[in-house]
């Protein structure tokens, strides 16, 4: 679809659709769609300034940082396509148990060393039930808690019940990450263990603990542009609190090792798009950022991006920390930490 104005050209359309989020106003579900299908390079750089100026208007020049720790690796039961940790998948990522208390305050030590006030535990496996696993997830949280140095934040799975998500808010939890990962019309694509709604049914329990959610999703899985506006229309309409954004990094082994890379200007576009959907939440780059973007990277809060994860992911590699925040002091943006924020648990 091409994007064409009656009264003039798509850089009107654009700036009428920004000076209208950015006085409190909303896109439409048909505005959200022509944003995405936007082809033109002049256009879709319209299209950043003005999430750029929305990204200024809700977050202001503050970009928040987070880190990850894998707190339980490999061996996953669950089939998702992208990942590197599934036990379906032969790939050469890491496999063990729950990690004893120590790395865990190492990553804390780490983080707070890096400006990172908050870590997320993050676990390989289909999710949490009442039980022994359940109250050592939650010493771990009460002991990074209790330490001061970052607060704990987690992405563990799909949870069986209210009374667990209550238990980890007990603990001292502030904010799970758990992705829809792509639209509910390709999801069953990515995965077959588990469903859609197991994962809408998750973020109910989260939400009916009184926790922030972190929800996002992966682009580059072979998903198509309506894909993408469904997720954020999704996302939306859930009021989550924190949206991190992966790019798909094909790890050989899984079914997805020989994905085409998304062009960069489409991952920006993207971006853009979600602010202009998201205007007032966190929109965070996570996984996939340094493979994908390449020399583009500092241009994602051009693009109306307002966190970073920094350190390294999972199962690959990030740009030294150090990096980023020259990166962030380059573009004159605050790498200071301000309010909650939530973790992302992809390869």
């Amino acid at each position: 679809m091409t994007v064409i104005e009656v009264d003039g050209t798509t850089r009107v359309w654009l700036a009428r659709l920004g000076e209208r989020v950015l006085a409190g106003g909303e896109v439409t579900r048909e505005e959200a769609g022509r944003l995405f299908e936007i082809e033109s390079s002049a256009d879709i750089y319209d299209l950043m300034a003005w999430a750029n100026r929305i990204r200024e208007r809700y977050q202001g020049n503050r970009i928040h940082l987070c880190s990850i720790v894998n707190a339980k690796a490999g061996g996953c039961p669950e089939n998702c396509k992208f990942c590197a940790q599934s036990a379906f998948h032969q790939t050469e990522a890491p496999r063990y148990g729950f990690v004893d208390p120590e790395p865990v305050r190492a990553a804390a030590a780490e983080a707070e060393r890096n400006g990172v006030t908050a870590l997320g535990l993050v676990a390989a496996w289909r999710g949490l039930e009442e039980g022994p696993m359940l109250e050592e997830v939650c010493t771990r949280i009460e002991e990074l808690a209790r330490d001061g140095r970052v607060r704990p934040d987690a992405s563990l799975g799909i949870l069986a019940s209210q009374r667990v998500a209550d238990r980890l808010k007990a603990a001292g939890l502030a904010c799970y990450n758990h992705n829809l990962e792509t639209s509910r019309r390709f999801f069953p694509e990515q995965c077959s263990t588990h469903t859609y709604d197991d994962r809408l049914k998750t973020i109910g329990y989260l939400k009916g603990a009184g926790l922030k959610v972190c929800s996002g999703g992966i682009i580059g899985l072979g998903e198509t542009r309506v894909d993408r506006c469904e997720l954020a229309w999704a996302l939306r309409e859930l009021e989550v609190d924190f949206v991190p954004l992966n790019i798909l990094n094909p790890i050989p082994g899984t079914p997805y090792a020989d994905n085409p890379p998304v062009a960069p200007i489409e991952i920006l576009q993207t971006i853009a798009c979600f602010r202009f959907i998201l205007p007032r939440q966190e929109i965070m780059i996570a996984g996939g950022r340094a493979v994908n973007l390449r020399d583009t990277q500092s241009m994602v809060f051009l693009a109306g991006a307002s966190a970073l994860m920094v350190g390294n992911y999972l199962t690959t590699l990030n740009q030294p920390v150090a990096q980023d925040l020259q990166m962030l002091k380059d573009l004159r943006l605050d790498p200071e930490w301000s309010g909650s924020h939530g973790v992302e648990a992809t390869a």
